[in-house]
């Protein structure tokens, strides 16, 4: 009830432990602090917050538009809904090496239990689109290690992410990735890698666990979670699937309420009243406080 039951210091604890588990660590991507409730409820090891995903739902390109503050109050609100790791996206860091310590702090203090910091230049772009562009590698390695210096909870995850594969090639994604690995980074995020052959490579090119994104409609072949463990991915994340298969529900529901004047047809596919309430447990809040209305859903139509 309320928030999550564990302390941000053992999600962080459980995020390490997963990381070195030799299972790879399945997150998906949440749109909503709700959505982390099914997904805790559906048995995955932990979840994600994209910065496409906060940046789309303020109806924003994600071209690093939104701000930190925004970031660390949706991490926030995430974090304190479920018991899983989540790792949130931290862009650029928000700027150079003094906002990126800034952000960490930020974003500790918001109880995430990881956060990556990317190596675009500012203004940044999607990782799977074209045009865009890197700092180079003295930048990218004081983004890291401020962030690294800045951490006051030793076991919250500083993930380097690196853009580089699709600007100037696996060798030189390799090659950044383990100038990051030696700043400090607990883990590498190397974006858009084309085949799990790059994947393999990557995983030889550095001791710290690997990250690889399954987003849709981009670069990468969606590779199934077996398939990406057998190369050495050590943990995948579904950045923006949720938002996707939930707008996508909401364009045909519109489209039918447009056509027919009702939601009638819909209705089958709705989530219920009775599994919503389930969800946000309003139960144990009426139990808590007898103040609170209680509900009886047997006058519904259906749960």
């Amino acid at each position: 009830m309320l928030s999550s039951t564990r302390t941000p210091n053992e999600k962080r604890k459980a995020f390490r432990a997963g990381l070195a588990s030799g299972t790879i660590q399945r997150f998906p991507g949440a749109f909503t602090p709700l959505a982390t409730r099914l997904i805790q409820e559906k048995g995955f090891e932990g979840v994600y917050l994209s910065g496409a995903v906060m940046a789309n739902e303020l109806g924003l390109p994600d071209i690093g538009l939104t701000t930190l503050t925004e970031v660390a109050l949706r991490a926030a609100q995430t974090a304190s809904a479920t018991d899983l790791p989540v790792l949130v996206d931290a862009d650029t860091g928000f700027g150079e090496p003094m906002n990126a310590a800034r952000t960490t702090q930020a974003l500790e203090d918001a109880g995430v239990a990881g956060l990556h910091i990317e190596d675009q230049v500012n203004p940044k772009r999607c990782g799977h689109l074209d045009g865009k562009d890197v700092v180079d590698t003295t930048t990218a390695v004081r983004r890291i290690r401020a962030a690294v210096s800045a951490r006051r909870d030793p076991d919250l995850v500083i993930m380097a992410r690196t853009d580089v594969r699709g600007v100037e090639g696996l060798t030189a994604a390799t090659e950044r990735a383990k100038a990051l690995a030696g700043a400090g980074a607990d883990a590498i995020f190397a974006e858009a890698m084309g085949s799990l052959e790059e994947f393999a490579a990557m995983r030889a090119a550095v001791d710290v666990p690997i990250l690889a994104n399954m987003t849709e409609f981009g670069k990468s072949e969606l590779f199934t979670v077996q398939q990406l463990q057998d190369v050495g991915v050590d943990m995948v994340i579904f950045p923006v699937s949720l938002l996707r298969i939930a707008m996508g529900a909401i364009e045909r529901g519109l489209d039918d309420l447009a056509a027919n004047g009702s939601l009638r047809a819909q209705v089958p596919s709705m989530q219920t009243r009775a599994r919503l309430y389930e969800l946000v447990d309003y139960a144990a809040y009426a139990a808590f406080d007898d103040g609170v209305a209680t509900f009886d859903l047997a006058n519904n139509r259906a749960d």
